[in-house]
This record gives structure tokens, C-alpha cells and sequence, in this order.
């Protein structure tokens, strides 16, 4: 298959900029039934250009329709960050007005910005890999993990947050769009994994001790400060009245008190997932043979990522209350203690991903099996 499908995925998916000026500029005056025609519009026009233009050669992977579909909306949701930022204008005014309250929060804000690069940029290497014939299990599992950690914290967050009786339409088409993700997330996990390769004999520094492993001893000695880390601050984010909590909070990060409850939220939900994954991590380093490594790896390094960037962000925008930003002081120490959170499971992942050899059994393991 050619190039041109993907390629014209791409060109549809920046008709975005035009469509929303367009829209933004018939409905502003108008009530929110107006935008939902108009939501709706955009859906059927983008699945008739998406038939027209890819007619004669149109990939038979369904996942290839809904990262084009994605890859539309990832552009608005960047136009989205930026007209929030107001370095555009005029694109998305209604929206912000009469829309979804949680977009203009500063957790919102930053979920724009990670959508409209980070998941613009995923579905465009899914596309090309559906495109070429490519494997595209990895890069998609790295999504999974990024966008089961934006859904529920978005669902959760608006549930028990200030904005919880604020229920729209909007809402129930954002429940369309996970039920649909969940579905993709489902055919993500069938493809078949990359690491399918024959070892009749796996010795040597591939099975050796992990005293031998001097990298991975590394890893396992963060993975214990890090699940530290972890449960401490969802203790904080349950108000846990610890002299340490309430001055880490204080002095660190006081945006876990903002009402709008999406960080509370976030740190229960880091602490429930990525609590239990170190403990397996920590398994899966001394325990040759894990299998589910490599895959877990990737799920928790795009869910971390997204949760980290989301809540770095938000905790120094402008938008968040000045009562609940890191205090200027201390944004040094901030910034290299969540960075640092946020980058050792990374190479975790990528000694995982291009090093499987540790995590595959062999083959004759296999068939006694």
C-alpha cells in the first residue's frame, strides 16, 4: 500500500483549523444544541472526506478510520490550548464559553496541549504503521496506557470534583469517544506482540543474577523510592494529617488541594496502578521469564507520562489559583523530583522493549508448557 492514504489522513486531519474558525463563527451567538449539531456535523463530514479521498485505497484495519477520526480531533484540541492561551483567537470561542467546564481548569488545559501534540503525533505513526504494513503494538500500547489514565481521571474528576453537576450533552459524547477508545484499546492488545522470537537456549547474561545486571539493580533500587513516593502522595491526597503530608503539601505541592479535585483524583489513581506495577517491575527484574513485562511496561510508562505532564503543568499554570501553584522557592526541587518520577520508567521501558531477551522464555520451556 502507498503512502497516500496516510498522507491524506494528515492533509484531512489540519482541515480542522479552517472548520473551527468556520463553525465558531456561525454558532457563537447561538445556544449549545447549536454546537452539538455542529459537533455532529464535523463527525459525518470527516467520515464521508475519509471514504472519498481513500476510496481506491482504503486500509481494511478499522483502527485505521479512528485514528484519522482522532487525529482530527487532536488538532482541536490543540487549537483548544492555544486559544486558552490566547495566542489564537476567534477558532474555538464558544466552546470555552458554553463547552465542557473541565477544559478551562488548568488540569484540562494541559490534557489539550498532550492531546493535541503527544496523541496527534501516536495516531500519525499508527497510521503510517497500518499504512505500511508495519506493527503497530507498541506505539499503541504506549497510547493505551496515556489515554486509560486521561479517561478516568476525567470521568472520576468530574464525578466528585466542583464541576460534577455540570452534566451536558458534551459529557455523553465524551463517553461515545471512550467506549470507542476502549474498543481500540481491546484490538490493540490483540495484534501480535514483536518479541516473538525463537531462543532455543537463553543462558548467559540474559538469565544471570541481577548482581550481574548492574542497570537493572539501578532500576530496582528507584522502584522502591518510587512506590514510596507514590503511596505518600495519595496519602496526601486523602488529607492524611502527617506532619510530613500537610508540610509537603504546603511547600511542595499544593495543588493536590485544588477543588477542582482532578489532582486528588490523580494521585488515588497513580497510587492504585502504579503502586501494585512497581512491585511487579521489581518480580519481573529479578524473575527471568515475565513475559508481560515488556507489554506492562509500556501501558504504565504512557500512563505515567500523561498523568505527570498533566500534573506538572497544571501545578505552575497561570490558570490554577496563586494559593495552590508551587511556591517559586521550591519549583527547582518540584520540577526534578516529578521529572525524575517521570523518566526512570521510561528507560525501564525502553531496556524492556529492545532487550526482551531477560523476559522471553525459550522455546522448549514453551512447548512443555
Amino acid at each position: 500500500m502507498s503512502a497516500s492514504a496516510g498522507t491524506g489522513v494528515f492533509l484531512l486531519s489540519l482541515t480542522s483549523i479552517p472548520f473551527c474558525y468556520f463553525i465558531n463563527s456561525l454558532i457563537y451567538n447561538n445556544s449549545a444544541e447549536a454546537f452539538l449539531f455542529a459537533g455532529s456535523s464535523a463527525v459525518v463530514i470527516l467520515a464521508i472526506s475519509v471514504q472519498f479521498m481513500l476510496k481506491k485505497k482504503a486500509p481494511a484495519d478499522p483502527l485505521f478510520y479512528v485514528y484519522a477520526a482522532y487525529a482530527f480531533l487532536s488538532v482541536v484540541s490543540l487549537i483548544i490550548g492555544l486559544e486558552q492561551d490566547n495566542i489564537i483567537d476567534g477558532f474555538v470561542t464558544f466552546y470555552l464559553r458554553e463547552g465542557d467546564p473541565h477544559i478551562n481548569t488548568a488540569h484540562g488545559h494541559m490534557v489539550s496541549y498532550w492531546d493535541g501534540c503527544v496523541h496527534y503525533l501516536m495516531y500519525l505513526l499508527m497510521i503510517a504503521a497500518i499504512t505500511w504494513g508495519d506493527s503497530y503494538r507498541s506505539i499503541g500500547l504506549y497510547w493505551v496506557g496515556s489515554f486509560l489514565m486521561s479517561s478516568i481521571i476525567y470521568i472520576l474528576g468530574n464525578a466528585v470534583g466542583k464541576y460534577g453537576t455540570h452534566f451536558s450533552v458534551l459529557f455523553v459524547l465524551h463517553m461515545l469517544h471512550v467506549s470507542v477508545s476502549v474498543w481500540a484499546c481491546f484490538r490493540v492488545f490483540s495484534q501480535p506482540s514483536t518479541h516473538e522470537v525463537q531462543l532455543t537456549n537463553i543462558q548467559g547474561p540474559q538469565r544471570s543474577n541481577v548482581l550481574h545486571r548492574p542497570l537493572d539493580l539501578l532500576v530496582i533500587i528507584y522502584l522502591i523510592p518510587a512506590f514510596v513516593f507514590c503511596v505518600f502522595r495519595g496519602l496526601v491526597a486523602l488529607d492524611c494529617s502527617s506532619k510530613w503530608c500537610q508540610d509537603y503539601t504546603q511547600r511542595y505541592e499544593p495543588y493536590l488541594k485544588d477543588p477542582s479535585a482532578y489532582p486528588k483524583v490523580q494521585m488515588l489513581v497513580s497510587m492504585l496502578y502504579s503502586g501494585p506495577y512497581y512491585i511487579f517491575a521489581v518480580y519481573g527484574l529479578l524473575v527471568p521469564g515475565c513475559e508481560w513485562m515488556p507489554d506492562l511496561t509500556l501501558v504504565h510508562s504512557g500512563a505515567l507520562a500523561q498523568t505527570q505532564f498533566s500534573h506538572m503543568g497544571a501545578s505552575l499554570h497561570t490558570r490554577t489559583p496563586f494559593s495552590f501553584r508551587v511556591p517559586a522557592d521550591n519549583q527547582l526541587v518540584f520540577l526534578l523530583v516529578n521529572v525524575l518520577y517521570t523518566l526512570v520508567p521510561h528507560f525501564l521501558c525502553y531496556r524492556c522493549c529492545t532487550q526482551p531477551a531477560f523476559f522471553l522464555k525459550p522455546v522448549e520451556e514453551k512447548k512443555h508448557e
